[in-house]
């Protein structure tokens, strides 16, 4: 190839780079400003991240050492009951750990294993989505009789079954929640991709000479963008309350580690007599997985042309 040859390959790479992004650019304020007139949306946007800030400063923010306790001062009520302290805003459990504190490093366990699992599963389920619904044929059949296979078994008892024979423990715990959770993705992936498949642009890439994996990377996959994205959104917090599952019946997150839902069940013996312990780490859970959940079904209305709210 010239040198003059090069040079005009290189000018339209960049050429094509510079309208992708002034397009990405556009579309994502006109999506900022559409997000903006939509409360439910905004409501759970904000919230999320504001959840997100505090796990990710949890250090800074947190109060006590989440892990430290002291029996002098075990199941104290929050501050705004009688026999509160001040310096326990939220009381403390039965070993007089702070729960506060508790909550805030519980947060970061929560992303930590919601968006390790999330990611690995979008990659693993588009990818074998892409294959799927583009080449058809043995590579089809043999990928949907697996995920039939394993949509024949609840995400729980999987994931409670994988942990029973490899042990508890982060890694295990993500790697149980990961063998089902990319499985929406597949189903996606391979739905959207054989419908775009028969459009006019592919068709027009196709007489263009460009190759396969160029026609899913640079025409499929930006077009379908926005279903993966509604559909993460939406199984983080899936997967967040199932993890929040395994560890209230011990086969998450293991203590010393502030789980939210080994935080339910380390107070379930006292919800008469200390409610806080149980309650305000569940009512953490409810309120990060509703705000996971309202900012999906909200991004799903922005995104998709059929349901956007101006």
């Amino acid at each position: 190839m010239s040198q003059v040859e090069s040079l005009a390959n290189r000018n339209q790479f960049w050429h094509r780079y510079n309208i992708r992004l002034m397009l990405f650019r556009r579309n994502a304020v006109d999506f900022g400003s559409r997000l903006v007139r939509h409360p439910t949306a905004l409501l759970g946007a904000i919230t999320i991240l504001v959840w997100l800030c505090i796990g990710i400063f949890a250090p800074w923010i947190a109060p006590h050492n989440p892990t430290q306790g002291n029996y002098q001062l075990r199941l104290i009520p929050p501050v705004w009951e009688s026999g509160g302290n001040p310096q326990y805003l939220l009381g403390t459990d039965l070993v007089g750990r702070d729960i506060l504190s508790r909550i805030i490093f519980g947060a970061r366990v929560a992303f930590q294993i919601g968006g390790i699992t999330v990611s690995i599963s979008v990659v693993l389920g588009v990818l074998l989505g892409c294959l799927a619904g583009y080449y058809r044929g043995r590579v089809d059949q043999l990928l949907s009789r697996f995920v039939e296979l394993e949509q024949a078994f609840p995400l729980l008892l999987l994931a409670i079954t994988i942990i029973a024979v490899t042990g508890a423990g982060f890694v295990n715990l993500i790697f149980a929640l990961t063998v089902k959770s990319w499985v929406p993705y597949f189903r996606v992936t391979r739905g959207e991709v054989m419908a775009e498949a028969q459009k006019e642009y592919v068709m027009a890439a196709k007489v263009l000479g460009r190759s396969r994996i160029r026609i899913l990377l640079s025409e499929i996959l930006p077009n379908i963008l926005h279903s993966l994205l509604v559909l993460a959104t939406l199984q983080t917090g899936t997967v967040i309350l199932s993890e929040a599952s395994l560890s209230f019946l011990g086969l998450g997150v293991q203590p010393p580690t502030p789980a939210w839902g080994y935080m339910v069940a380390d107070g379930r013996d006292y919800v008469t007599s200390a409610w806080w312990v149980s309650t305000l780490p569940g009512v953490a859970i409810m309120i990060l997985v509703l705000s996971l959940n309202l900012f999906g079904e909200g991004i799903r209305d922005l995104l998709d042309p059929r349901l956007r709210i101006e």
